[in-house]
């Protein structure tokens, strides 16, 4: 090409990839409010917002991809982990885990009860933005299998008790005042046989038996499947039975039962007490 036609081309090809970048820039607009769920952005998201800005969050924790790295990505966190589950870590974060024992210094920040109930907000907004799969590999903090134990003694809440107890520090209740999501996660980790050596919790993790990741959110599916013979109408009556009678319903796949009979222990409902019991399912009810 001579001078000429070489500056035509220029300036014409600047100009057709002006007028594409152009209208991918409005087609972008015009599909953010859908992408954003922008209509769903109330008063309570947005004082969430500035509460995860004021507590500096993001020093710590990422959402879409941007932030520390440090700790687990949020972006899709009130999708993993119920409000109930949310609020109680966010009161006393010592009740689950504490430098000590477990190695996670996430502090109390000393939010207020709106404050927590704002952030929720704002996080379970984040974590419905159609983000295109980004980031393509959160990061999930997911406890190693641990040996079982005594669980009579699982109910103790002193540090002095709980090393009295014989759990592992991975699994000790932290705090003088726990709650029944706390206990039951400890009791996840330790029940005999370990509920943590067949089931994962985090999404897509499956072992010997399914991923809880999400158990309330497929209880409730079941709950309202024709395929479903059991007597529970609740999540919670149906987390309980499948803790105490596994074959009451069984999870698709030829590994987790045979013969319509479940591989899962039956023994729970003999070994845990009903306390003890409820503070499991208060636990994997958080999972939605």
């Amino acid at each position: 090409m001579n001078k000429r036609q070489t500056r035509i081309f220029a300036i014409a090809s600047t100009a057709i990839a002006s007028v594409i970048f152009l209208g991918l820039t409005v087609d972008s607009h015009r599909q953010f409010p859908t992408l954003t769920n922008s209509d769903n952005i109330d008063d309570s998201v947005v004082r969430g917002q500035n509460v995860w800005h004021n507590y500096n969050c993001i020093n710590c924790h990422t959402i879409f991809g941007e932030g520390a790295y440090y700790a687990p990505d949020l972006t899709k966190i009130t999708q993993h982990r119920g409000t109930p589950y949310l609020t109680a870590f966010l009161k006393d974060p010592a009740q689950f885990y504490n430098e000590q024992t477990h190695r996670r210094i996430m502090p109390n920040l000393n939010m207020t009860d709106g404050e927590i109930a704002d952030v929720i907000a704002f996080m379970d907004w984040v974590s419905k933005v159609d983000n295109q799969g980004w980031p393509p590999r959160p990061i999930l903090v997911a406890g190693g299998s641990i040996p079982g134990t005594d669980l009579s003694l699982t109910q103790q809440s002193s540090e002095g008790q709980a090393e009295a107890s014989g759990l592992p520090p991975g699994a000790r209740p932290v705090s003088s005042d726990n709650n029944p999501i706390a206990l039951g996660e400890a009791l996840f980790k330790t029940a005999v046989p370990t509920c943590a050596a067949c089931h994962s919790m985090a999404p897509g993790v499956n072992l010997a038996g399914p991923s809880l990741a999400n158990i309330a959110t497929m209880a409730e599916d079941t709950l309202k499947s024709g395929d479903y013979k059991g007597k529970a109408t609740t999540v919670e009556e149906f987390i309980r039975e499948s803790i105490v009678e596994p074959s009451a319903y069984l999870h698709p796949g030829a590994m987790y039962s045979a013969g319509g009979t479940s591989f899962m222990p039956t023994t729970y409902g003999q070994d845990l007490s009903d306390e003890q019991i409820d503070q499991l399912v208060a636990y994997l009810k958080s999972f939605k």
